[in-house]
């Protein structure tokens, strides 16, 4: 097609991811969840996300040794409207709303929020999330085909059918899926018990150590996998925290607009890591300028957190 049609379609995928993604998902979970469970419950619907990323890699990384890409693109639109037939269990309750909470509008809740400073906060360390998820997801293969070690004949991932760095480079996408599950799970349980705010900083401050780390060490099989391992566990762990943040300070009513402009900040950053990541590459002929501004980014949202008032607004009704 022509270049026009292509950006086109592109857009129409944008909306999609819109409307399918966290935003729509965690404020449904959100309603339906106790006070006591919600951050769990949340987390057990973020983690539940990385199954896509646990087999989307290696089946697309073999998918396109059996047949032509765009073959493969019409498989996995398949495999998505298959999803279309779980939409009519997706329903959130409706609480019983007291007279105050009908009063509540959404003018009102988006200007207080607009001037809240922790709400502010919450939007800028949104940024960071996107941009290094994004960044890993887009070039994380390629930047390992290109720089990484050879796999050793008679190694482990050689005995267990990972003969290329092609082929880690998409497993790697997916331990990272695998690893998430756990984190994940694990930050939405903390999340029940500590404050989140620190959870969040935490994260943000193991995210920078990590790569920083990986970045300054000798790119080998061993240290991909490990570094997988390690972000994985760290990579939607923000997720349930900051949409359990938002509810926690908010309320519920308006939950999912409030995540939505926060999740806003999140495809800025999404954009902004995949771009910078292929304009920087092909300017410098590699990806380490791209790998410093992402860990720039991480330590930014790790400080940025502490600040945030974690506590409802003064006035604030929920439904």
């Amino acid at each position: 097609g022509t270049p026009e049609q292509h950006q086109m379609l592109e857009i129409l995928v944008g909306f999609g991811i819109a409307g399918t993604g966290f935003g729509v998902i965690l404020a449904v979970v959100g309603r339906a969840s106790s006070d006591e469970n919600r951050s769990m419950s949340l987390a057990v619907a973020t983690a539940a996300g990385s199954a896509g990323q646990i087999f989307g890699a290696p089946l697309a990384e073999w998918l396109l040794w059996q047949m032509p890409w765009q073959q493969v693109f019409v498989i996995f639109a398949a495999m998505i409207l298959c999803t279309l037939f779980l939409l009519p269990f997706m329903r959130a309750p409706t609480p019983p709303a007291t007279r105050a909470e009908l009063e509540e509008s959404l003018g009102g809740i988006l200007l207080r929020a607009g001037r809240d400073p922790s709400f502010i906060m919450i939007f800028l360390g949104f940024f960071s999330c996107g941009y290094q998820l994004a960044f890993i997801t887009a070039h994380f293969p390629a930047f390992v085909t290109e720089l990484c070690g050879p796999i050793v004949p008679g190694g482990f991932l050689h005995n267990i059918g990972i003969t290329t760095t092609s082929a880690l480079g998409a497993i790697a996408i997916s331990v990272i899926g695998a690893a998430n599950v756990a984190g994940t799970l694990l930050a939405g349980w903390l999340g029940q018990r500590h404050t989140k705010k620190y959870l969040l900083a935490g994260i943000y401050t193991l995210r920078t150590i990590v790569a920083g780390t990986f970045i300054l060490m000798p790119i080998t099989p061993g240290s991909v996998i490990l570094f997988s391992v390690l972000m994985g566990s760290l990579w939607l762990a923000t997720v349930p925290l900051t949409s359990g943040l938002i509810a926690h300070i908010y309320g519920l009513r308006y939950m999912g607009t409030l995540y939505g402009i926060v999740f806003f900040s999140h495809q800025l950053g999404s954009f902004l890591g995949v771009w910078l990541g292929g304009r920087m590459y092909d300017a410098f002929g590699s990806y380490t300028a791209v790998w410093w501004i992402g860990v720039g980014v991480g330590a930014f949202s790790a400080i940025v957190h502490l600040p945030i008032r974690e506590r409802r607004l003064e006035g604030l009704v929920t439904a």
